[in-house]
């Protein structure tokens, strides 16, 4: 309990520094501030949390950030090279300096939370909490109680963004342990497209903590691809807590690929509410050292004539532990769905670990589901072959670490995302190379 006061302390004084707000802000942080207060943080005696210790959280005293300091040299570094709209928090705190929201297209808006909320209060406190509220976690409930920054994204009908949207999060190497809560309410109105990018990045030497909840609507016929690129510096806590809503015939396509950070949670929930609505889910999690990487995923089929299709694969070396947690949940009377779910997990050392756990909860009788799961190691004839062939062991090594990934890594169309995540699995190769045939080779030699 002494952990949860410290929390509480840091946000009393906080709180004193803060200018008058509307009442039903305050009212939502002291929601999340009782209810975390009730809660405590999760132990593995939780369900939920069985596989996943965060006292490392919750004994750090961590301050908050008071500004967005970061040189434009070390920010460029790290930023994606993709032409994009961009939207810039360092340790939470918005920096229009690192940011590109200049010439937006009519009908598209992107603002700082804070921003959105001095301009139109009442505009964003209908849908923000909606989808995750102060009960869904106690991390939920944390980050309701600090919710200061993050991100508004609203899209008019009929609006296709050209370029993508990134939300980039910057970690910075400060003396002393720093967090951050930040708030993505994301509104695509009917038939509208784009691709959004979250992208957690910072300096090598960091160690802070990240508690992001985001809240993705999307209306009749909008199609978002979603990307969530986190490659935290490895001895940053992150934990994401992420809600999607669809309507009629919407379709929502998640990439989340994971490379960075010491201890990582993820949870990413779909309710698919009209017929016709779709959801996809890819990721890809990679972990070496001693990094701990959780994925709970939930996809709630509550109409009839809805589609889901999940497929996250694991790569585990060293001492790293990996959770899986998938779910797909069919409604009754939620008639003629498909719900697909595969985890497959690589593990390159005897001492990497993974829990996995897939499952299916179904009370409609019209229904196309399945759900499995692997664990395995490199094919040792696989890598033999490659060396005959006048490949040197570690490159054949992460030739075929890389083939593993494969089928995620080819549904992802941006290359600067994509070379990301060959150069922390592959490492440098020696040049550049065709995945499909990669991927075509080596299912060969393991034939």
């Amino acid at each position: 309990m002494s952990e949860v006061l410290t929390f509480l302390e840091t946000l009393e004084a906080r709180s004193q520094q803060r200018a008058e707000e509307p009442t039903w802000i305050a009212a939502r942080r002291q929601a999340g501030a009782a209810r975390f207060e009730a809660m405590g943080f999760p132990t593995r005696r939780d369900e939920e949390w069985k596989y996943t210790d965060v006292r490392a959280i919750s004994q750090t005293n961590f301050a908050l950030a008071e500004n967005a300091e970061f040189s434009q040299a070390g920010a460029a570094a790290l930023t994606l090279p993709i032409d994009a709209y961009r939207l810039t928090l360092v340790d939470g705190v918005f920096s229009a300096a690192l940011s590109d929201l200049d010439s937006l297209p009519q009908g598209v808006q992107i603002l700082p939370l804070s921003q959105a909320l001095s301009e139109n209060h009442e505009a964003v406190g209908g849908p923000l909490g909606r989808l995750t509220g102060v009960e869904f976690s106690p991390f939920a409930a944390l980050n309701t109680a600090f919710m200061e920054e993050g991100a508004v994204v609203r899209l008019a009908p009929g609006t296709v963004v050209e370029k993508p949207i990134v939300l980039q999060f910057l970690s910075r190497a400060n003396t002393k342990p720093t967090m951050c809560h930040p708030r993505v309410l994301v509104e695509a109105a009917g038939r509208s497209e784009a691709t959004l990018i979250e992208h957690y990045t910072g300096e090598a030497d960091a160690q802070n903590f990240t508690n992001v909840v985001g809240e993705y609507m999307l209306d009749r016929g909008a199609i978002l691809n979603h990307y969530k690129l986190q490659e935290a510096p490895l001895g940053d806590y992150h934990v994401a807590s992420m809600h999607v809503e669809q309507s009629r015939d919407s379709r929502y396509s998640s990439y989340n690929l994971n490379l960075g950070g010491a201890l990582v949670r993820n949870d990413l929930i779909s309710d698919l509410n009209g017929k016709g609505a779709e959801a996809n889910f890819l990721g890809l999690f990679f972990g070496q050292g001693r990094q701990h990487v959780d994925n709970h995923t939930k996809v709630n089929h509550n109409a009839p004539l809805t589609f889901s299709n999940e497929n996250y694969k694991g790569i585990l070396g060293d001492r790293a532990h990996g959770v899986f947690n998938g779910k797909v949940f069919v409604k009754r009377d939620s008639q003629k769905i498909e719900g697909f779910q595969s985890n497959q997990n690589l593990l390159l050392s005897d001492r990497a670990h993974i829990d996995a756990k897939p499952e299916l909860e179904i009370y409609a009788d019209d229904v196309k589901c399945s759900h499995g799961t692997t664990t395995g190691r490199l094919d040792e004839e696989a890598v033999y072959a490659m060396r005959t062939r006048g490949v040197d062991e570690a490159t054949a090594r992460a030739l075929l670490t890389l083939a593993f990934a494969g089928e995620v890594l080819e549904a992802v169309t941006l290359d600067a995302i994509s070379e990301r995540v060959e150069l922390a699995v592959a490492g440098k190769l020696p040049e550049r190379f065709n995945l499909t045939g990669l991927v075509e080779t080596a299912s060969a030699l393991n034939e």
